[in-house]
C-alpha cells in the first residue's frame, strides 16, 4: 500500500484563462487519455472562462460555488454535485466561499450512466 498526499500544496497554481486564486492538482492519468485531479478554487477565486478541450466531469467534494457553460449564467454547484462540460463547449467556475472539486477529463465520460442528472443547464 502506498498513501499519497493531493493537499493544495502540492499543486501547480493555474495561471491560464486569467484565473485568479485557484491551484490544481492532478491525481492520475490513463493510457487512454484520462486525467483525474482535485481542483482548489479558493474563497473569491475563480477558474477563468475556456473552451473545454475534452470532456470534464467537475465532481464537488468540499465548499460551494458556481459554473457556467457557453452562455455564462452562473448556476449554484455544491458538495455532492458535479457539472459535466463536453468538448469544445466554453465555461467557468468560481467560488465566494471556496470550494474542492475533482476533475476528471476523458474522451469517455458517460456520468449519466452513474449519477441522477439534477438540471441541464
Amino acid at each position: 500500500m502506498k498513501i499519497y498526499k493531493f493537499s493544495k500544496e502540492h499543486g501547480k497554481k493555474v495561471e491560464r484563462y486569467q484565473s485568479h486564486l485557484a491551484t490544481y492538482v492532478k491525481m492520475a492519468q490513463t493510457n487512454k487519455a484520462a486525467t483525474i485531479g482535485c481542483m482548489y478554487i479558493e474563497g473569491e477565486g475563480t477558474v477563468g472562462y475556456h473552451e473545454a478541450p475534452i470532456p470534464q466531469l467537475f465532481i464537488v467534494v468540499e465548499g460551494e460555488g458556481w459554473v457556467t457553460g457557453e452562455n455564462q449564467k452562473r448556476i449554484p454547484i455544491k458538495r455532492g454535485e458535479a457539472a459535466l462540460w463536453e468538448k469544445g463547449e466554453w465555461h467557468t467556475s468560481g467560488s465566494a466561499e471556496g470550494m474542492t472539486a475533482i476533475v476528471i477529463q476523458s474522451e469517455v465520460l458517460h456520468p449519466e450512466e452513474f449519477m441522477e442528472v439534477k438540471e441541464h443547464a
